[in-house]
């Protein structure tokens, strides 16, 4: 099985993946934070679909700790398959498949939109719609690229984040980076390598084949 720290990270990814790329409504608070980001969302949805290569870096300096990770995802309404810290998950619209090459195993859960419990795509993308307070912040100039920083602060004292700067290229209207800071002083950051849209995918391109795992063991949840 997957410990217990990769899946929180791998879930906290596809969750940032989600918020980053398809939806920023988030209610009126400073006009032109407001007004960038629906640029962003405008510019994203106009895409068939998007590929991207990221790199995530989780750092603590108190508990010493200094991850790097790389990876990438593609992403086609709310199908995705993501590759990350060695497992692939892929999710077709309707089951979701977490491959684990090194333990020989695939896990099958049904995920139903209907469940007020259950995490969907389609509940990440409304992630930022309530529960942030939100500003413009700094604009850096980052390798010939003017990267605009919007800072969201969690109105609710039970977050764990004590704030979150999103990283917006002025010219493209792409997601540059996303910094996520603790209040127990753990740093993460996603940064975008590369970012392309409207690439020639397969019919079977989120189709999970089984055939392709022979030896691994099956875990169906449902």
């Amino acid at each position: 099985m997957i410990p217990q720290t990769q899946n929180n990270i791998q879930f906290k990814f596809i969750t940032i993946i989600f918020l980053l790329f398809f939806s920023f409504s988030i209610q009126a608070q400073d006009k032109k934070a407001k007004d960038l980001l629906d640029q962003v969302t405008s510019k994203v949805k106009s895409y068939d679909n998007i590929i991207i290569d990221f790199k995530y870096s989780l750092n603590n300096t108190k508990e010493n700790i200094n991850q790097d990770s790389k990876g990438n995802v593609t992403m086609k309404g709310n199908q995705y398959i993501l590759n990350f810290m060695g497992v692939t998950k892929i999710f077709d619209g309707k089951k979701s498949y977490t491959i684990v090459p090194e333990d020989e195993e695939v896990t099958i859960s049904t995920i139903d939109e209907n469940d007020d419990n259950a995490i969907t795509p389609s509940k990440m993308l409304t992630f930022f719609n309530s529960g942030y307070a939100y500003k413009m912040d700094i604009l850096q100039d980052i390798k010939g690229r003017k990267i605009q920083y919007i800072k969201l602060v969690p109105t609710s004292s039970k977050d764990q984040r004590k704030e979150i700067l999103l990283g917006i290229d002025v010219q493209t209207k792409h997601i540059y980076n996303l910094i996520e800071i603790g209040k127990k002083g753990t740093k993460t950051t996603l940064t975008v390598n590369s970012f392309k849209t409207n690439q020639p995918l397969s019919k079977n391109q989120f189709t999970f084949a089984e055939s392709k795992y022979p030896n691994y063991y099956i875990n169906k949840l449902d």
